[in-house]
């Protein structure tokens, strides 16, 4: 039979696979963007779409995708999503939070981690004007933690040695654990995320 049904996500084919721990993609500093073209509307177009296919998901990283472009998109579910392209962070103050993080590259797994209490991230937006957010919270520790991702950073790279130890031996009995990358809608990455 000729012709196709609409998937009934519109936006599920442009749902991508999450890059996991261990894939050299994360440890990869990101590229600089440098041509504001169709590509990076599609590419922050596919970011959302994955990072929301994710229940947990605030924020996703262009390398979380396999992609090099320094880019990371955001949503805390304050009403107020957004995306930087070629992103700078700089905090605001001293204060610090101390609070449970998590990855979506690292399914499953959070640790207490300290951030910076408040920041600005500025940088600029798919069509290449100048854009400033600034965050409290869970926003500026997405905003960080997004940030870092683009530096090759993790949030466990934050932790004592001893503590990434202890971290790695128990995501080595983990389902994903071993793969490069996995569909967020499967069901051994929604399995992982459900985890306690």
């Amino acid at each position: 039979m000729s012709g196709s049904h609409p998937p009934e996500d519109p936006c599920a084919d442009r749902c991508q696979r999450v890059t996991l721990y261990g894939n050299p993609v994360l440890r990869q500093k990101a590229t600089p963007v440098v041509s504001f073209d169709q590509r990076i509307e599609e590419l922050v177009n596919e970011l959302f779409d994955t990072m929301h296919a994710i229940d947990i998901g605030v924020g996703l990283a262009a390398n979380q995708i396999g992609r090099p472009e320094s880019v990371f998109v955001f949503d805390c579910r304050d009403g107020s999503p957004g995306h930087v392209v070629n992103p700078s962070v700089e905090t605001i103050g001293e204060g610090l939070q101390d609070g449970w993080e998590g990855c979506l590259s690292l399914p499953g797994v959070d640790l207490r981690t300290t951030r910076h209490l408040r920041c600005r991230v500025t940088g600029e937006d798919m069509h290449g004007e100048r854009i400033s957010y600034e965050g409290e919270g869970i926003t500026a520790r997405c905003f960080q933690h997004e940030t870092d991702h683009l530096r090759g950073v993790l949030y466990v790279d934050l932790h004592p040695v001893r503590v990434r130890k202890k971290l790695e031996r128990e995501m080595k009995s983990m389902e994903w654990f071993g793969n490069q990358s996995l569909d967020p809608r499967s069901q051994i990455y929604r399995h992982a995320q459900s985890e306690d």
